[in-house]
């Protein structure tokens, strides 16, 4: 216990002395929201990795995911790498970075406004950011939360509330920045942490070969997709390859329509650190996500399952309870420094990812909500203090859900499934096709959330990360459908936001005579 205080307390220095120094350097909303549009490839590829992967990644889907796909699993992370970093990068990063700039945006509702001139797409854009970032805020305090109640001891409603007003104060005195560069020394915490409960995980069952012979003796329970096969678990597609794909659009392709992951573009310094971020980004994707899932999928090894074919203490508890249980093989000073260690991981995994959706969501809030509709006549100073109030406010709403919520992955998947479902398609054609129109735009913030909506009012009618991928490509179909059938956007307007894409560059030539002189 000592030695995981010890590494807390550090932890929550740090992070809270960041936040205080940064306060003194955040004088504009500039400053608050995008950092100054000046952050290097390091700090932008570390921001957008830990803003990707929190305690819903390590605790929620790595034990739900890997228990129902055994090490298939894995390949949630090699998308994760490929598609939500490594193409992320490619497709919007260089793109995203010029428009912005360009609109003079500082997030996507703002965007979707000058890009489409449209006040409405903003106004709605900003409230379905706000709503339907509270869940994924609440799932990742409930993973933080479950871990903290299982290795310390520490009752739920109190570990959320802490890590709730930590969040508030470091976020709240020195927004972007001071969450950058949190993000980055979070990432290092990350990257070393899940090498050392990779080992630590395989050397609980005598290694990698051991551990997959043990594993491959398991059969899928009845009732469920492949059932009482054996050896599902460790073959190459795993037991529900359906619902595996599912799962792997959801959280690969998802990340192009999240306005927290978007945002880190808009903020990156020049062209060249886009090329050095992707590269930095799809390494630390590879190494904190598949690694998750990888452990994820030998969940069966360290805990029982139920009756309904499920895991005996919940899907939420599985990775913890397979740490507290390799406490036969490693020993209780190595056990209790490698859990000291995990804590800080999931901390720091989590603190990165909670930041950047409380700026997200509550600057979009304030700057295209409340100052476009209610408060058109407010001061940069006051935008900020009410920035920093919704900050607050939140924070509080995300801890009242995470209260009263069942499982990580219903709440990670609704708010992926409908911001992603919402907002991919819009994006990505307003980057990049100049006949995208409002009308288009609209009718897939409809679709997107009408498939991800009337899913979780059916009851779940498909798996809500199978749901959330449908209502992703439903929109990259509606469109530029709906585009294409309705009237053609103002051509000066389409010209003048394209224009940005080109630069005149003026050279010398040599006068030559033309054909037609005499």
């Amino acid at each position: 216990m000592v030695v995981k205080v010890a590494l807390l307390v550090i932890f929550f220095a740090v992070t809270i002395l960041i936040g205080v120094l940064y306060k003194k350097k955040v004088k504009t909303m500039n400053d608050f929201v995008l950092g100054g549009r000046n952050m290097g490839p390091w700090i932008t590829a570390f921001a957008y990795g830990t803003s990707y992967f929190s305690a819903v990644i390590f605790v929620g889907y790595a034990g739900t995911f890997g228990w129902r796909f055994g090490i298939s699993a894995f390949w949630i992370g090699i998308g994760n790498a490929l598609i939500g970093s490594l193409l992320a990068w490619l497709v919007l990063g260089r793109r995203t970075r010029i428009m912005t700039k360009h609109l003079d945006s500082a997030t996507m509702p703002d965007f979707f406004s000058k890009r489409y001139d449209s006040k409405l797409l903003k106004i709605l854009s900003s409230v379905i950011v706000f709503v339907f970032l509270v869940p994924y805020s609440a799932s990742v305090y409930k993973g933080l939360s479950g871990i903290f109640s299982i290795t310390l001891g520490i009752p739920f409603e109190y570990c959320i509330i802490g890590m709730a007003v930590l969040t508030a104060i470091y976020v709240v005195l020195g927004g972007y920045m001071a969450t950058a560069l949190n993000s980055f020394i979070q990432g290092v915490i990350m990257l070393v942490g899940i090498v050392l409960v990779v080992i630590a995980v395989l050397s609980g069952h005598g290694g990698f070969s051991d551990s997959i012979a043990l594993l491959s003796q398991e059969a899928v329970p009845a009732g469920a997709t492949g059932e009482g096969i054996q050896g599902a678990y460790v073959s190459f597609f795993g037991p529900d390859l359906f619902n595996l794909i599912g799962v792997v659009i959801l959280t690969s392709l998802g990340t192009w329509g999240l306005p927290q992951m978007v945002h880190k573009f808009y903020t990156i310094k020049d062209e060249k650190a886009i090329t050095k971020g992707a590269i930095i980004s799809t390494i630390f994707a590879f190494v904190v996500g598949g690694g998750s899932y990888f452990i994820g999928g030998f969940g069966r090894l360290f805990v029982e399952t139920n009756e309904a074919g499920g895991p005996s203490v919940g899907y939420d508890n599985v990775v913890p309870t397979m740490l507290m249980n390799l406490d036969g093989t490693m020993g209780k000073t190595l056990l209790d420094l490698l859990l000291g260690i995990v804590i800080v991981l999931i901390l720091s995994a989590s603190m990165s990812t909670l930041s950047s959706i409380v700026i997200s969501s509550s600057s979009t809030f304030t700057l295209d909500f409340l100052k476009g509709t209610f408060l058109k006549k407010i001061s940069e100073k006051t935008s900020m203090l009410l920035i920093r109030i919704l900050c607050i406010a939140f924070v509080a709403a995300s801890v009242i859900l995470a209260m009263n919520a069942q499982y990580i992955t219903n709440l990670m998947g609704i708010s992926w499934g409908a911001l992603s479902g919402a907002f991919l398609a819009p994006f990505l054609y307003g980057l990049y096709w100049k006949r995208t129109n409002k009308w288009g735009v609209l009718a897939g913030f409809v679709s997107g959330i009408g498939i991800v909506t009337a899913n979780m009012l059916l009851n779940n009618v498909v798996e809500s990360s199978v749901a959330g991928a449908l209502a992703m490509f439903a929109g990259l179909i509606v469109v530029p459908v709906v585009s294409l059938i309705t009237p053609k956007p103002e051509k000066k307007l389409v010209e003048d936001c394209f224009a940005c894409y080109d630069s005149k560059v003026e050279v010398q030539a040599k006068y030559a005579l033309s054909d037609n002189e005499k």
